[in-house]
């Protein structure tokens, strides 16, 4: 399913169901950001997640982990390429909340909060805002995760670039030296 070598125990028990999965695993197919597979952002959204209630807990603010968990693992159930040009894929960023829970309500018995992280975690472009500190706190996880990718991506790119342009630059020393040699013994 992933390369990961860990996988936190919370995310084994709660979501237990959900990444043995057929269709869970599919995610690893699309693409979300740069180079990152769905599932891979998935993942990376719980782990966040859970990093923030191990926080918050110290101060003495609770949440539903299990909730957590599981909605964090489907907030992008979307099951689609959304790069691809295509009229359903049109707004992306507006609908997909809206997909991920119909597929994921399908498949699983999902909890009233569970349904509200999938569907909210896109707030202010999902212009319904959450209802519960779980949903709160799986967009702003998401958020997190989403902006480290980008960055991250665009990072790579810019690293490429600078390769290429070194590349370049290399290569052209190289033939202003082997010009210089000709005419060296064109001169001698």
């Amino acid at each position: 399913m992933s390369r990961r070598k860990y996988l936190n125990p919370k995310i084994k028990e709660y979501g237990k169901e959900i990444i043995k999965s057929d269709n869970f695993k599919k995610m690893a197919e699309f693409k979300q950001h740069g180079d990152v597979s769905v599932l891979s952002h998935s993942l990376r959204v719980v782990e966040r997640s859970l990093k923030f209630t191990e926080a918050l807990s110290k101060l003495h603010i609770h949440f539903d982990e299990e909730a957590v968990v599981r909605g964090a693992l489907l907030h992008d159930y979307f099951l689609y390429d959304w790069h691809e040009k295509s009229a359903l894929h049109n707004l992306h960023g507006f609908r997909h909340a809206e997909t991920a829970l119909k597929n994921a309500d399908r498949e699983y018995n999902l909890t009233p909060v569970e349904k509200d992280i999938i569907a909210k975690h896109m707030f202010p472009l999902n212009v319904k805002p959450p209802r519960c500190r779980e949903s709160w706190l799986v967009s702003l996880a998401d958020k997190y995760c989403s902006t480290g990718e980008t960055l991250m991506g665009r990072k790579k790119h810019e690293q490429r670039r600078e390769r290429i342009k070194e590349k370049c630059r290399r290569q052209k020393e190289k033939e202003r030296q082997r010009i210089e040699r000709i005419n060296r013994k064109i001169i001698n």
